[in-house]
């Protein structure tokens, strides 16, 4: 029986998300796969894990200026240091969950517990392999502290891998994967069936427009983006959702019904039918967020990036922009003339989706699930 540990972090959604697929992954391929999923800062203090996430949320949210400082000073700088501080002081706690489960191999897939179980192993309470899955497209360096204790590292494409050697990191440690993703992605749909159930048609643009995440937009804004593109774009067809964000999608289903615009125009609330809606969408509308941006990228969906966070969402944006496959709309460009430039030619549309292709990882999540298998299986081998 192999026994995996997999430990997330709960700040933004796509630490846990990345754990969850792979959990998803080992148990659906796997019969003698044991698997536990912990949040490694609430397990360790409940108390700092409820303050240090409401704090990121809120500076996500509205204080994007501050957040980039935070951002910063944790890459070499002050934060860093506390970070460092507070991780060894609660690696003696999570070591508690690691000896009742006794894991062949732990994952973890946020730097805290990348680095609390770095330091076990420096102290040498614990002895199985480390793997850390980086979760955005470019590295930060709390993913990498002590990382002569991590035996493997899984990033999102080769410019990571080469950053990664240029720090000190063996480069047979690194796996260029990509970032796992739950499989219905890569499931195949009835395209005609599923515009039929929202009301849609064929012959139009589908855009995917994500609005509920759009954190620090704020609802004005968000609000003229829509009716710039109902006013502008008639042709485009566009799925709004709204997440679970109420005042939201009363405030778009007002302009809807203003703009008499219901017939292509849909609002959703919260809904986990994304990767159907992905399959049937030609663009996305969106904050890079680590796990959307790949989402996206494995639809072969081109980007156009709105609002996203300093630091690692700004990197994403950058990385997506440079390969071609998005548009990052700054501060002070205008939703119209981007739209304009993708929906006046086929082909500007056509090249950003080939480009949003070459760069999908789609089999990152069996890759990195199936490395981590056969090492297992190495190990037991010669322990046995």
């Amino acid at each position: 029986m192999k026994k995996i540990l997999i430990f997330y972090g709960s700040y933004g959604g796509g630490h846990i998300s990345a754990a969850r697929n792979i959990k998803e992954y080992f148990e659906t391929n796997n019969s003698d796969c044991v698997v536990s999923m912990i949040d490694c800062v609430e397990y360790t203090n409940k108390i700092i894990n409820k303050i240090t996430t409401k704090a990121y949320s809120d500076l996500s949210k509205y204080a994007h200026w501050l957040w980039r400082r935070v951002y910063n000073s944790s890459e070499d700088g002050w934060m860093s240091s506390f970070s460092n501080f507070f991780n060894r002081l609660m690696a003696n706690k999570l070591y508690t969950s690691i000896e009742e489960f006794n894991p062949d191999i732990i994952i973890s897939t946020h730097p805290f517990s990348s680095q609390m179980c770095a330091i076990l192993k420096q102290k040498k309470k614990i002895n199985c392999m480390l793997s850390t899955i980086m979760t955005d497209y470019v590295e930060h360096n709390q993913w990498i502290i002590l990382h002569e204790f991590v035996d493997y590292y899984f990033v999102a494409h080769e410019e990571m891998k080469t950053s990664l050697i240029k720090k000190g990191i063996s480069s047979n440690k690194i796996y260029v994967t990509g970032i796992p993703f739950s499989n219905r992605f890569l499931q195949t749909h009835d395209r005609l069936n599923i515009l039929k159930e929202y009301g849609l048609r064929d012959d139009k643009t589908t855009a995917l427009f994500f609005a509920g995440g759009a954190f620090g937009f704020g609802k004005k804004k968000l609000a003229i983006l829509l009716k710039t593109i109902i006013d502008n774009f008639p042709d485009l067809q566009v799925i709004a959702i709204s997440g679970k964000n109420p005042k939201l999608k009363k405030f778009f289903d007002r302009i809807v019904h203003d703009t008499k615009s219901d017939d292509y125009i849909k609002i959703l609330s919260f809904t986990d039918q994304v990767p159907k809606l992905m399959f049937l969408s030609d663009l996305v509308i969106t904050k890079p967020g680590g796990l959307t941006t790949t989402e996206s990228l494995i639809s072969g969906l081109p980007m156009i990036i709105i609002n996203p966070i300093p630091g690692q969402e700004e990197e994403n944006a950058t990385f997506v922009e440079k390969n071609g496959a998005g548009i990052w709309l700054k501060k002070g460009e205008h939703i119209e003339t981007v739209l304009d430039d993708i929906l006046s030619s086929d082909s500007k549309l056509e090249e950003m989706t080939k480009k949003a292709k070459s760069i999908a990882k789609k089999s990152a999540t069996k890759d990195i699930c199936e490395i981590l298998l056969n090492e297992i299986n190495e190990k037991q081998k010669i322990t046995q």
